[in-house]
Formats: structure tokens, sequence, C-alpha cells
């Protein structure tokens, strides 16, 4: 039998493990998987038979207590919980949203929560940006989709072009697209390989790249491959998906390289003369492939090129790469299991396909390169590295640090008998080597850094429980250590110490490393010691007791063993007593133990009592007839009482043969029908008694049917049944109501029933209750549901409708009536309106109706030609305009009625008719005065005037009130640079004549011509003539340019004179040194007995000022419009260069806390400038920290220091003491 590379996944438990390469052996002792090199034919498994097989005994394992069996097992196997995590570095919403909407990251969450059965956390690192996310599902199948729609949904869209050697293209496509639509439905993204056509006319003559980047794969050094022309194949898709899908395309690339080079380099001296004569032995060796060597003498190196099939690597035919050469040859490739190595590879398949699997089995083997790393022994060191490289998930951050490689490591199942453990790297040899150094690295580090403790498996979950957790993690951080428990499920007694690596604080010295393990190693004995307290406990139980114990699904046996599970509980034969079965056996901890052997105990004594207590029996009768109603569908009536009172419930509808012999001669009236009860007395009485009570109900039960016109039915059933269920609960009974009619006319219910008919079914006085109720309420609707159909022009349906149905919902509202409006033919001139009600509710809803439909039928319609360039402007904004021209024209006010009284064209559409709807005079009005309105804006027109930028704030004016009243002198509109509708005005009629002017001194005026002309004549009449610049300049060194501006205020004050400044060079450095590291000494509380030491708890640190100042000066240009303002401004500037001089200090005053600042800032800054006068030092509070900054003199920042102190410490006005 042939099986597929995912039937060995599945048959070795490796489905859904993320090592692509997994060993082939099963992992469980119990159950031995078949070797990979033959085929097992007594296999039951590979070769099922048609006969059932009896169950296979399972062989009891070693117990890590010696003598003492292993603990119990669950005794029903319960899905297991898959659980993972990744993180995304910065989340992108931009492409998570629907039409462009915005959308948060709890909204996509919910989203894949919803459409797969996964649970999903997500904690965000609000300093790195970094969201990590926890998956939890019970199917890998689901995790994988929900994670690859997270990543596509929550990652930024990326564009990745990947050069591919042409000679690949094909098996990239595969046959009629099957590889690359596989790899776009795996990883969502788009791929896109340009046709042959396009390659052609953009190659070079012989077909190579130009572009060294489009190399298909990377060489070593010295490369002597020959060019192959190579295809950009473009990926578009979320960042890791478009990844991995270019990872899957390399891997596909890297299988069709046809030859590769590889060196063996620094060959020494003494040795080359031995290797070069047998040349021919090694061209042998390569048994007949196109393989040649090469000899680098001077640099003692020989290489190696050509075909690839020389190397077979067996770690990529497994797993992953067994499923794909299944899916390309139908051919099935079984390689030796892991502890017995050897060179065979066995391929299954049809004879036909045997060719094509061995091909695909060459081409697969000699896909990638692999480097074997043997960890340093001796052999228990090696798997204590190993251990810890598993544990802290070493394979996925290397393979994660060198995109392209991949990292495997020993099989569990190995790991006990192998004498050397290596760690395969595979991948391209450039990023192999690389990672190999780094394991190299990490080796050396970790190399007497690990240790082993013996502790006994059974007190591991007690160590390592929530009351420890804080002191192991206390190991970390006090010794830099790492502790590692076992698996609880291998019972290995035994646990690994590591020396962290990467921590900071990790020591190189191997006294450090020892010294920091035998401390934890005497931490973690102690704890050992105080919980291994442990004893065993034979408790004598008959077997028949035993399922009372375990309880169902094993329930009452976990509860007796705990959340913590510290003990061990075998039940019969699990206890390995070859004697007898009629025993429980206790192992755990002494205090847990007793525990458990009283509640056993209890339990078993409990279930003798309830068996005794529990044999009740009774028998009665009832009819026959009444068995199945009592009984329930699928049982669901008697289920439900035994369930409540515990009791079993038994009904026997066979005759006896007496009763038979009598049925045939005359048939009986009543057939009865036994009932047997077993339980506790108390709960078999009363299950007799609710039977029998349903019984004599079921007896009295009676029918009738009602005659109700159909119209009616709705009504009285209620909107989801809430009538007609009312009145079942309230009298018990059963209302049937005919369902839709069936072609005989009768309607589709259990009962036949005609149209007009209401079945009630109950006891004799419910059912005369409730047909009481049901034909007062069918009198009810009588009155209340009378129906009016009549019609109206349907010209007027949409009026009436109003927008969004709001005029038919508002009629609706105000009369209560039910109001429906049939849809129309559209050669149809009316439409049917039916109102239902009552009559006053009727005649209100087709009053106002009509009322409606009479204006739009004396309504007229008119139009007027409007330019589609003057719609904007007659609209306005908001539809301002168009309601300003109605109230011009004396239209209504209602913003309802105006809605439908102009109608201009709709965006796109090539008409400049304008509509209007309306009562005839409102109409007349309306148009004349929309044709005053368009002939006033016909005659417009824009027109261009310079005006220099410099002076538009003065043409303006505060708030614009300069321009407004040039506006309303004029009568024409103007609009300077960067207003809102500066853009839409247009192009001025005089813009030839304006072509040399700067666009920022292009000011527009549009209006009627005569008013656009006198505003153009009014604005150049107010342009002031330019003055000319006077300039200067001065020197000012760098290290002072922070002091002398004095946070841009120089700035200001400088233009407040006229004059611009434009400077050479600007400082790189801060304005003042950082602030030092804080004192370790610290001064004294506040709350200090000693009255003289200070009232307030502050650090005072002075640094000069100008020490690590920035060198060099800088070159100050001032343009001013006169003399007197440039002397002024020079002489500022002087000014404050020979007070930076004086400022050679910087203190750092550190408060305890903020809450004393309001009182050093004061009221707008009063204080803090008040201070800076008195002291002549500069004071910046901080608006992050408690800290103050002084520069000045050193005079003067003890003055403002002494000063700020003083202030702070003196208790504000208003508070007394307590």
């Amino acid at each position: 039998m042939a099986l597929s590379a995912a039937d060995l996944q599945r048959r070795h438990e490796l489905e859904g493990a993320p090592d692509p390469f997994p060993s082939l052996v099963d992992s469980n002792p119990a159950a031995p998987a078949p070797s990979n090199g033959h085929i097992d034919t007594d296999s039951a498994e590979a070769f099922p038979s048609l006969a059932p097989a009896p169950a296979a005994v399972s062989k009891t394992p070693s117990s890590g207590w010696g003598a003492a069996p292993p603990r119990i097992r669950a005794t029903v196997s319960k899905q297991p919980l898959i659980s993972e995590s990744f993180t995304i570095p910065a989340v992108d919403l931009s492409t998570a949203g629907k039409d462009g909407k915005p959308t948060s990251l709890g909204e996509v969450m919910r989203q894949v929560i919803a459409q797969y059965k996964v649970k999903i956390e997500a904690s965000t690192n609000q300093k790195s940006r970094q969201t990590t996310f926890f998956l939890k599902s019970e199917s890998q199948k689901e995790l994988d989709k929900a994670k690859r729609t997270l990543l596509a949904l929550l990652s930024p869209t990326i564009t990745l072009v990947l050069p591919a050697p042409a000679s690949t293209i094909p098996t990239i496509i595969g046959p009629k697209g099957s590889t690359i639509k596989q790899i776009r439905d795996q990883t969502g993204v788009k791929i896109d390989v340009p046709p042959k056509e396009a390659l052609q006319t953009n190659g070079h003559a012989n077909g190579a790249s130009a572009d060294p980047s489009r190399t298909a794969t990377p060489l070593p050094v010295g490369n002597d491959d020959e060019d192959e022309p190579t295809i950009p194949i473009t990926i578009i898709g979320p960042q890791p998906l478009a990844y991995e899908a270019q990872a899957l395309l390399n891997e596909i690339i890297a299988s069709k390289r046809s030859r590769t080079t590889q060196r063996v380099r620094d060959i020494p001296t003494h040795i080359l003369p031995f290797i070069v004569p047998r040349r021919s032995k090694f061209q042998e060796a390569a048994a007949g492939s196109d393989v040649s060597l090469t000899l680098n003498q001077t640099a003692r190196e020989i290489t190696v090129s050509g075909e690839r099939e020389g190397v077979r690597q067996h770690r990529l035919l497994t797993g992953k790469g067994a499923e794909e050469i299944m899916a390309k040859s139908k051919c099935a490739v079984i390689v030796a299991k892991l502890e017995e190595p050897g060179d065979e590879i066995t391929v299954y398949g049809r004879a036909a396909d045997l060719p094509a699997g061995l091909g695909a089995v060459m081409e697969k083997a000699n896909s990638a390169y692999i480097h074997e790393f043997p960890l340093p022994g001796p052999i228990n060191v090696s798997r204590q590295l190993l251990t810890y490289m598993n544990r802290v998930g070493y394979p996925k951050t290397l393979s994660a640090a060198h995109p392209g490689i991949s990292v495997y490591t020993p099989h569990p199942a190995t790991v006990a008998k192998a004498q050397v453990l290596n760690v395969d790297i595979v991948g391209d040899k450039p990023a192999v080597d690389a990672a190999v150094s780094e394991v190299s690295a990490l080796i050396g580090k970790l190399y007497g850094a690990t240790k082993e403790v013996a502790i006994d498996w059974l007190v591991h979950r007690i160590v390592n429980s929530n009351k420890n957790a804080k002191k192991i993690k206390g190991f970390h951080d006090a010794h830099n250590v790492l502790v590692f428990f076992p698996p609880e499920s291998e019972e290995q007694s035994s646990v690994l110490l590591v020396y962290d690596p990467f921590s900071p604080s990790a020591s190189p010295s191997p006294v450090d490393k020892s010294k920091s393990l035998e401390d934890v190693e005497k931490e973690i004995l102690k704890l050992a010691k105080d919980a291994a307290d442990v004893k065993t406990s034979t408790v004598p139980v008959d077997k028949k007791w035993h399922e009372f114990v375990v309880g169902k699904d094993g329930t009452t046996l976990n509860a007796i063993i705990g959340e913590d599970k510290t003990l061990s509980v075998k039940v019969g034969a699990e206890a390995g007593d070859a004697s007898t079965e009629d025993i429980i056996l206790v192992r755990g901890i002494s205090q847990d133990v007793d525990r458990a052997v009283k509640e056993i105990q209890k339990i078993v004594e409990d279930a003798k009592n309830d068996e005794i207590v529990s044999s009740y029996v009774t028998e009665f009768e009832i009819d026959r007839e009444f068995v199945g109603r009592i009984v329930g569908a699928q049982g669901a009536g008697v289920n439900k009482l035994r369930d409540l009172l515990g009791v079993k419930i038994d009904f026997s509808t066979d005759p006896d043969e007496k009763e038979e012999k009598t049925s045939k001669k005359k048939k009986a009236v009543h057939q009865k029908a036994k009932v047997k009860i077993v339980g506790r007395k108390e709960n078999v009485e009363e299950a007799k008694k609710r039977i029998i009570t349903q019984a004599d109900r079921l007896a009295d039960e009676t029918s009738e049917v009602l005659k109700i016109p159909h119209q009616y039915h709705s009504g009285l059933i209620g909107q989801s049944g809430k009538y007609v269920i009312r009145l079942e609960e309230k009298y018990g009974v059963k209302i049937t109501f005919p369902r839709e009619s069936a072609e005989n006319g009768e309607g589709k219910t259990r009962e036949s029933i005609k149209p007009d008919e209401v079945l009630i079914k109950g006891g004799k006085k419910g059912v005369a209750g409730a047909k009481s109720e049901l034909l007062d309420a069918v009198d009810f609707e009588k009155e209340s549901n009378n129906v009016i159909k009549f019609t109206v022009p349907t010209r007027s349906v949409a009026r009436i409708l109003g927008r969004s149905g709001a005029t038919i919902n508002e009629i609706k509202d105000n009369t209560g009536a039910q109001i429906d409006v049939d849809k129309a033919s559209e050669d149809s001139s009316v439409t049917n309106i039916a109102v239902r009600g009552t009559k006053a509710a009727i005649a209100e809803a087709k009053a106002a109706i009509l009322s409606i439909s009479n204006q739009v039928t004396e309504e007229t319609t008119d139009s007027v030609h409007v330019e589609s360039r003057f719609h904007r402007t007659l609209i306005g904004a908001g539809g301002q305009g168009l309601r300003d021209l109605i109230a011009r024209s004396g239209g209504p006010t209602d913003p309802k009625v105006q809605a439908g009284l102009i109608r201009f064209p709709r965006q796109g559409e090539p008409s400049d008719e304008v509509r209007l709807r309306g009562d005839p005079k409102v109409v007349a009005r309306l148009k004349a005065e929309l044709e005053k309105t368009v002939a006033g804006l016909r005659d417009r027109v824009v027109l261009g005037v310079e005006i220099p930028a410099a002076q538009h704030r003065v043409f303006i004016g505060r708030g614009g009130q300069h321009l407004n009243d040039l506006q309303a002198k004029t009568g024409a509109q103007i609009q300077f640079p960067g207003s809102r509708s500066y853009q839409s005005v247009g192009e001025p009629e005089n813009a030839t004549d304006l072509a040399d002017v700067e666009p920022a001194n292009l000011v527009k005026v549009s209006g009627p011509r005569a008013a656009c002309e006198k505003a153009v004549e009014e604005l150049k009449s107010q342009v002031k003539p330019p003055q000319a610049e006077i300039v200067g300049s001065l020197t000012v060194p760098l290290k002072y340019h922070y002091a002398v501006t004095q946070q841009g205020n120089l700035f200001r004050t400088l233009r407040s004179f006229g004059v611009h400044v434009e400077q050479s060079k600007l400082p790189q450095k801060p304005a003042v040194p950082p602030t030092p590291a804080p004192q370790s000494d610290s001064s004294a509380r506040i709350d200090d007995a000693d009255d003289s030491a200070p009232a307030v708890e502050a650090q005072w640190q002075v640094v000069p000022n100008y020490q690590d100042a920035e060198a060099g000066e800088s070159e100050w240009t001032f343009k001013a419009r006169d003399q007197a303002s440039l002397d002024r401004a020079i002489k500022l500037v002087q000014d404050a260069v020979e007070h930076a001089e004086k400022m050679t200090h910087v203190g750092f005053l550190t408060l305890p806390d903020r809450s004393s600042f309001p009182r050093i800032v004061g009221s707008k800054g009063a204080n803090v400038a008040r201070l800076r006068a008195e002291s002549g030092a500069d004071i910046t509070v901080s608006r992050e920290d408690s800290t103050v900054v002084i520069v000045g003199s050193e005079s003067a920042i003890e003055a403002a220091k002494n000063a700020i102190l003083k202030m702070s410490s003196s208790r504000p006005r208003g508070r007394r003491d307590a």
C-alpha cells in the first residue's frame, strides 16, 4: 500500500508541526510506528481488514518511582487546545477598513474571531510600537487561517521583485498554472510573471539581464557559474505574506538550478601533492555526472563545478518535502528512521510513475545546502544545550535573523539514544555560514553555563507553582540563571539550570557562571525538599465501585486529584497488582494522600448506601394511547423526569398472551400500558404522581374548531405569535391556525383544517376560556381592522412617500393607520393605496394622502436655461443661495416645501436646464428672479491687479474690515492669494498683461465690469511704493546662539523694529549641557524632626555652560527699512552677546515633586520674570519633570536657586495646620 507524505505525517503525529523536516519516528512509546524502511504487511493500520479487530492492550510503561506504577492517564481524550503567538512590528490599519472607512484594531480582531473558531488576545508595547497577538484554537487549520487573515489586515502592502532564472519559469508556473495558483491561495498575495513577448522586447541580445541584481541565486565570491537570463517576478501583498511567497518561490528556484559550484579552501601545503594525482578517482566518484575540477595552486583551493545530482540530502525528503514529491509525481518516498541511518531511499508508486518519482526525489534532494553542527559533548552536556535551544525557541530566532535558512534540531525520540547530537542548518551557503558562526558564538557562551538538578518529577508542579513563581523568577534577577522544568508528561526527574547568555548583565567568567548555578541549585533543592514529603497508600475497593470513584469522563477522579495535580491515582488493573483489581493506589504528598483516601472511602460508602436506598420499585398502568404524549418527541418528556428526579422509567406496551387472545375475539375499548419506575422511594412516588396527573389531563382533553375569516388571523396571532402564545400559556391549550394553502385548499397542518378555521385543543375548561377570549379578539379585529382602497395619480406617489418614506411614516404615526402603497407599472397613470385600521384612522389618513395628491395635481412646471458654470454660484454654500433666491421671490419658508421647487441638473449631466415646480404664482416669480440673477452673472468679469504681498495684510485689515468696506464701496468681490475661493474665481481677462507678475502679488477682482474697474483703480491708488532696504552684518559665536536668541524672543523683537535677520549657520548641539546623573546622597526630608534642616528635599548640581559648546561663528545679516532701525537691532544683539558671555554656569535644581511649581511660576509667569530680573539669570521650568534649569554667572544662579527654594518651602496662603 503506497503511503503519502501526509499519511506518514499523521501516522507519526507530526501533523501541524512547525518543523518542515520532521522525524518519521513516533514519539509515543505505547504505539511504536512502523519502520520507514519497509512496509509491515501485518500492520492493521497499513492494511486494515474488513472484520472487527479486538482492542489492543497497551503496555504499562515503567514509572519514575521504581516499583510504583505510573500515575493515571485521562480516561477520555480531550481535544487539545493549540496556541500560537506572533508579533507585528507596526500595525497598519490603512487597508483594513471597508470602502476606505477607517477601522480599529479591536474591530479587526472581532471580525477574525467571528469568521474563525479562535480566541485572540493582543498586547501592544507603547514604546516599541510592537503588537503581540496570542491565538488559541482547537483546530490548527482554523488557527492558521486566522493568523493569515490578521497579517493580511494589519500589515502594510509591499511590492517585491524576484529575479528568477528563465529555466525555472515553467516549474514556477506549473501545469496549467497549478504551482503558482497554489502559492497564491496559500499566501493570498498577487504574483505577476511577465509574458514572453514583453521579455523578448526588453531583453538583451544574448538574453541576459543587464542589471547584476537580477541574478537568480547569489553565488560565493569568484562565481564560476555560467550567466543565465533572469525573469523579474513581481509579488504584491501584505508584508509577512509577501516574504512567505518569496521564500516559496526561492525554494522552487533553488530546486531547479541545474549546476552548482563548491570550493575546498586552505588545503595544507604538505597535503596538496597527495590530492592532485587522485583527480581521476574523484571524477569516477561522480558516477558519470558532468563534473569539472579546477586547481588554484596559489590559493591552495580546489573548485568543483557540475550537476547537483552528485549530492543527496535525506533531510529534504521528509515532511513537507515528501508531500511535494507526492503531489508532483504521485509517488511516496520513505527514508530510514533516524535511529537506523542509512543511504537507502524507497520510492513507492505505480510503474508508470516511478521514473518521475525518482526524478522528483533527486531534484528535491539537491535543492539546498545542509550544514550539520555537532553540539559539544559529553552527551549529557549536549542534551542540556539542546534542551535550552528548544525551550527558548532558538531555531526560530536564528531563522528569523538569517532569512532564507531553516534550523532543525534532533527529534525527541532520538535524543535519549544518540551519542552525538547535531543541529541541521539548511539554506544558501552564505546564509548558512553566517548562521553557523552565530551558533558557534552561542555555544561558546553556553559551554559550562548549564547544570541539571535531580528533583523527583512528581514535585515539579509544586516547586513550579504560582506560590513559588516570584521566587523562581527572582533567580534570573539575582543570579542571571534560567530554570527549565521538563514537560509533566515525560515524568523526567531533572531540572535544567542555564546561565542566561543573552542577558546584558551576563558575566563571561566561568567562575561567576559556576557560582551562580550552584547558588540557584541550593535554593531550588531547598524548595524541592519542602515539597517532597511523598508517600503511597493502597485503598481496598471492590471493582464494582470503581466507576463511582472515577466518575463520568473522569470528573470525580479529577476533583479528588485537585487543580495542582500533585497526586497519582491508579484504579484497578492500573495499580499494577497482579493478584487483585479490587484496589486503588494513591501516591503523592503525604497530606494530599490522606485527604484523597478519605474522599475515596466516603464516595464508596455513599455509593453503597445509595444502592440500598435507590432499589424501590413501583408498577402501575395508564391508557396506551397516552404513552406517546407522555414520552414526548424523541423521549424528551420522560428524559426530563429521569434527569429531574433521578429515577429509571420503563413503559411496556406489549400485550400479554391473555390479552392477545381476547383481542382476537373482541377489540378492547381501552388498552393499557404498564409503567415501571425504579429509584429512591420519595422520587419514585413523585414520578408516579406526575405521570398519572399528566394521563388524567390527557383524558380530559377536548378540541373545538372555530370559524374565523382568514383576514383576521394575522392580527390574532400577533408579531412572532406573541398573542396566541399568551393564550396558550394562560389556558394550557394548543391553538392551531392554518398555514399557506395547499393545492387541495386545505391548510398544511397536522390536523385537517380549512383556511377559515382555527383549532383549539386542551382541557375542557381551558378550551372554553380560550374560545371565549379568541372570539372577543375577533370582534375587536372586525372593528379595528377596516380596510379601504383608493387610487391617486402615479406622479404624486413620490411626494406622498417623501424622502426615505418620511412623509408616509409621519401620516402613519399621526393617524395610527396601516398604509400600503402598491408599486405601479411604468405605463400606469394611477396607483392603488390600501389603508387599514379604525374607521376614524382610515378617514384621517385618506384625507392627508389626498391633500398631498391634490397639491401635486395643481402644480405647474417650468424651466430656465442657465449655463452650468453658474450653477454652483446660484446654489451657494450649503444651499444658502437657493434659500435666498426663494425668499426674494416670496416663496415658502418650510424647508420640506422648498426642497422640490428648484431642480438643477445632477453632476455629469450634459444639460443646462433648471426645472421649477410648484404653485404657478411662485414658479413665475422664481423664474423672473432667476433670470435676473443669471443676467447679472453673465455680465461678470474677472480682472487682475498687482499688489505687493507685503501690503496684503494692510488691504485686508483687522478681521477683514478694510476688505469688506472696499467690496461694499465698489460692489465687486476681491480675492487675495491664499483665500479659499481664489482658485475657483477663474483666470483674469488681463492675464496676458500680468504675465510677469509674481503669483503671490496677483489679486483677483470679480463682479460686474464697471464695479471691477472701479475696485482695480481704488486698489492701485492705495498701493505704497517699495522702499530700499538697508543691510548690515554682525558675527555671533555659535556657542552663544541660544542665550542670544532667548528661545526666539529676540527675533520677534527685531521684527517689531522692522528688521529681518538671516543666519549663515545654525548650531547642532543642544542649548544647555545634559542633565547630570542624580547624586547618591539625598538631602533632608520635609518631615524631619530637626527644624534646622532644609524644609524641602532637593538636589542642586552645577556644570560649566560652554565646556562642550559648539565651536565656530555665524554671520548674521540684518535687513531694515532705515538706518535707525538697523543700528538699534545691531546694538540689541551686541548687548545680548555680552550678556551671554557672562552666563558661564548652568545649575540643575531638582525638587521632590511639581507641587510647588505654580508658586514658582506665578500668575502668567510673573514670579519667574521677577526672579530673572532680580538675579540676572535665565530660569526655565521643565514641563516633563521636576527640574528647574538656571543659566547665568555663578553668583546669579546661586541667588536664583536660593530664591526658588525659599518660594517652594513657603506655605501657601489660606492653609492652616490641622
